[in-house]
């Protein structure tokens, strides 16, 4: 397998409901500009993301989704706490 440079990273959103959005992309700011415009996914059209409140770099595509599961299955009070 060739390494590139790419990197994948999983992110979370704060929506307009206070309440988070978790995902993985290989650009979170453009990502982002996405979900805005309502275009990103399902959740994020009916629950506008207001800011990005957590990022981590992965270098790749399966590590971040891995991450983005386990994250998905946490409670609200432990994505928090991984918020810092």
């Amino acid at each position: 397998m060739l390494k590139t440079d790419k990197k994948y990273y999983v992110y979370m959103l704060l929506t307009v409901n206070n309440t988070l959005y978790c995902g993985y992309t290989d650009d979170v700011k453009k990502r982002f500009e996405q979900h805005k415009q309502g275009k990103g996914a399902k959740y994020t059209k009916a629950n506008a993301p207001v800011e990005i409140v957590y990022t981590k770099e992965f270098d790749t595509k399966q590590e971040a989704q891995k991450e983005e599961y386990r994250i998905k299955h946490l409670s609200r009070k432990e994505k928090e706490k991984l918020i810092g």
